[in-house]
């Protein structure tokens, strides 16, 4: 959360013009339900199960996907989004990303969590985002920054 993936996915998808996917979004109008209703009343498993199938029918219609921080955890998720295109992190600094989420009440998992429980979580997904991607990004950067650096790296690694 706050490392900028929607911001910059829209732009990337401006930029390079093709379509623009929030995979939690497509899984909200899936299953017209909120992911805190998804969760509560599903559970968690359940919401992962979608968010694999989910990722998986994107995939197939291609463009700009973000995923949420939970996808990408899941190596079957960074297999399939390897598979489909390149799978990038935007390495952005958890001061950064705390900065731009603190006082969210629109975030169930920043209401639920303190900034150290926040860290934690930050910390143990940072080496699973590392592995499961095809290209790391600094995030630490202007918007229009990491836009032009994915851009760059996706043109050295074809």
């Amino acid at each position: 959360m706050g490392c900028g993936k929607t911001t910059v996915g829209k732009l990337l998808a401006e930029r390079l013009s093709l379509t623009y996917t929030d995979l939690d979004s497509f899984i909200v109008q899936c299953e017209r339900m909120s992911i805190a209703r998804i969760f509560a009343d599903m559970g968690e498993a359940y919401f992962r199960s979608r968010e694999t199938q989910a990722l998986k029918a994107l995939g197939d219609l291609g463009g700009i996907i973000a995923c949420g921080g939970g996808a990408m955890l899941s190596e079957e998720n960074a297999h399939i989004a390897r598979s489909i295109g390149k799978a990038v992190f935007i390495d952005t600094p958890f001061d950064i990303c705390y900065s731009r989420i603190e006082g969210d009440t629109s975030r169930p998992v920043v209401v639920a969590n303190t900034r150290q429980s926040l860290k934690d979580i930050y910390d143990a997904r940072y080496p699973l985002y590392l592995e499961h991607s095809d290209i790391r990004i600094d995030g630490s950067g202007s918007p229009d920054k990491i836009a032009d650096d994915i851009i760059t790296a996706l043109k050295e690694v074809k």
